[in-house]
């Protein structure tokens, strides 16, 4: 996976890496993860058990935002294969200095990119393409009875959601607490 690019933010923890694609007469070839790579960047060495994809038909549709608590918290890497996505992060790591905050970006299956979510954040993304697909790695398996989230407009967490009306979205989605009243399952990463 020759990482062209490592993009950190003011969040510690979380990253954007950028990929390079080999293309030819035929199309296009990308590592999207490679252990050596991943180590030689500096990146937490992490335990990938679990593989996910996710469909979306509609343009509005919102995921999120998710979280598992520990003893089964999942640290995740995001990559768009088909369409796009608006991706957000918000920092759930009590006693974190960015408890609360958010970082949102943009990524598209037209950019070889993954992006690096630890455990500690909660997670969810809105999609801007119809027939949008998003591909993600886990570090742990789907464990229902640790599941939790965040109200994914909710004002604690300030995200600017790019559609805010007219969303599909699961009816869990609809009752996730707003931030003010998250009881946050997670400590500040060392």
């Amino acid at each position: 996976m020759p990482i062209t690019s490592v993009e950190t933010f003011s969040i510690s923890g979380p990253t954007l890496l950028s990929l390079k694609r080999a293309g030819d007469e035929r199309g296009w070839f990308c590592e999207t993860w490679n252990a050596r790579d991943w180590r030689e960047a500096g990146l937490p060495q992490e335990d990938w058990v679990q593989d996910n994809y996710a469909f979306s038909a509609e343009v509005g549709t919102t995921r999120g935002l998710h979280f598992q608590a520990p003893p089964h918290a999942q640290a995740k890497l995001i990559q768009v294969i088909r369409g796009r996505i608006f991706d957000a992060i918000v920092d759930i790591r009590t006693g974190s200095p960015t408890y609360g905050k958010s970082i949102c970006l943009e990524l598209s299956s037209e950019q070889p990119q993954v992006f690096y979510v630890p455990a500690g954040f909660a997670h969810g993304y809105q999609t801007l393409d119809p027939d949008t697909l998003v591909y993600y790695k886990v570090t742990d398996h789907y464990a229902p009875e640790t599941e939790g989230g965040l109200l994914w407009n909710g004002e604690g967490s300030a995200i600017d959601w790019p559609i805010r009306e007219n969303v599909t979205l699961s009816r869990r989605d609809h009752d996730w607490p707003d931030l003010g009243a998250l009881k946050s399952p997670f400590a500040p990463a060392d």
